[in-house]
């Protein structure tokens, strides 16, 4: 997919295992040269141990593509989870001989004749067990019968044992301990150094026809190479995801950023969306700093202009509920209902004996023209700031204790006088010149 990008010829960082883009590091060349001397010289046994990926299946590939297939025959062993019969029957179906008896010893006896007739003929026959640790022990234990498979000389079967280190830990066991000082040669794969992981990503990008420094900078190998740990195996892995993010952002060479980006997806850890999920929640605390910082030197300046905005609409109420108040008719001695006819009443006189102003609540004072004259009870709404007394006076005009009581009388709802709320409806009733209320 990137290959025309990068100007490669091949993809240099293949996960399988590819001979063709082998790096011989010393313990990659001691380990070859075990396998070639094991399986030439007819030693028997040859044990191959390495840490997961650091290139113990592409050295043994490695042997097996260069040597003589004429004479050589190759029994390879994937899944090593077999019994000593099941290994047997792997065994001849490899060599494609049939399978007379499922006894042990007698299939052993047929394969020594086979093995006879091959070796005569001047062919090898080479077993190899990849991940050796996974056999069974019993399996491992009975290895030693087909070792003992030999001409005076040789051995008539190879048997090479790759694994990992736990492979190790399971020969010292005391009941391995015969196949254990069976094993001829021993070799160990070693992770690469610093250096060895540079030229190991050089000489692959080298073999796919495009120099290192046109992919990869100085920083974002330094940053693999780190992360790798000298595994051949994990190299691969970020390489090629290397390329495939750089690819994708249309960015040669790969970058150290690309790098750790990738790195970062290799642990499995989660990345940001393209949004960067922090913008959002780092605006909304600038903002809420910014609101802040101007509200609290205003503080006083914004109350007080929600007290004037209150106030402003707690007059527009009242000036709405007192224009549909009806103008009391012209007084007559006693309250008379108003005319439909007439488009307009006339301006109430003035009372002839209007109250003293030394005259207190329950005096029995008179009450003023305006409520006399009034024919019937008036609904009046309560607005912020509107107490009992306050709307007893605008209506009657005085607030003494007979008239709120009258109120009150008239306005079950109210149960404390000093207490009514916004937004409800109060009646006044009609009273009489005595101050008494006459209707509802």
């Amino acid at each position: 997919m990137y290959l025309n990008f990068y100007n490669l010829r091949k993809q240099p960082f293949h996960i399988t295992p590819d001979p063709e883009f082998l790096y011989l590091s010393p313990s990659h060349k001691e380990a070859l040269a075990a396998i070639i001397y094991g399986i030439e010289e007819k030693k028997g046994f040859v044990a191959i141990v390495g840490a997961v990926g650091v290139g113990k299946t592409t050295i043994l590939r490695s042997y097996l593509e260069k040597a003589d297939k004429k004479r050589l025959k190759i029994v390879y062993v994937f899944n090593p989870r077999l019994s000593f019969e099941g290994l047997l029957k792997t065994i001849y179906q490899e060599l494609e001989l049939p399978v007379e008896s499922n006894d042990v010893v007698e299939m052993t006896n047929r394969l020594y004749e086979v093995l006879i007739e091959e070796y005569r003929a001047g062919n090898t026959i080479v077993l190899v067990v990849d991940e050796a640790q996974n056999m069974p022990v019993d399996t491992l234990e009975n290895l030693r019968m087909l070792s003992n498979l030999e001409t005076s000389r040789d051995k008539l079967i190879q048997i090479v044992l790759v694994g990992q280190p736990e492979f190790e830990e399971e020969l010292q066991q005391h009941r391995l301990r015969q196949l254990r000082q069976r094993l001829a040669i021993r070799s160990t794969i070693l992770p690469l150094t610093e250096h060895e992981s540079m030229e190991y990503i050089r000489y692959r990008l080298e073999k796919a026809g495009v120099s290192p420094s046109a992919v990869f900078t100085p920083a974002s190998l330094k940053t693999i190479v780190k992360k790798a740990k000298g595994i051949p195996r994990v190299m691969n892995v970020l390489c090629d995801n290397a390329l495939i993010t750089g690819f994708g952002y249309r960015r040669k060479p790969v970058t150290r950023g690309i790098a750790r980006e990738i790195i970062r997806d290799f642990d499995g850890l989660k990345w940001p969306s393209a949004g960067r999920w922090w913008f959002p929640a780092l605006s909304a605390l600038t903002v809420a700093l910014i609101a802040m910082a101007w509200f609290l030197p205003n503080q006083e300046t914004v109350f007080g202009r929600i007290r004037t905005l209150a106030s402003v609409e707690q007059n527009k109420e009242s000036a709405r509920v007192a224009t549909i108040v009806p103008p009391p008719p012209a007084a007559t001695g006693e309250a008379q209902a108003p005319s439909a006819a007439a488009p307009q009443q006339e301006a109430p006189p003035a009372a002839e004996n209007p109250p003293s102003a030394d005259a207190r609540p329950g005096a029995g004072a008179a009450l003023p023209s305006v409520v006399e004259k009034r024919s019937e009870a008036v609904k009046k709404s309560i607005a912020h700031g509107d107490t009992l007394i306050k709307l007893s006076r605008e209506v009657y005009g005085r607030s003494d204790e007979r008239t709120l009581r009258l109120i009150q009388k008239n306005n079950p709802q109210v149960v404390n006088p000093d207490v009514i709320h916004a937004g409800g409806m109060l009646t006044f009733p009609l009273l009489s010149e005595e101050g008494e209320g006459i209707g509802r």
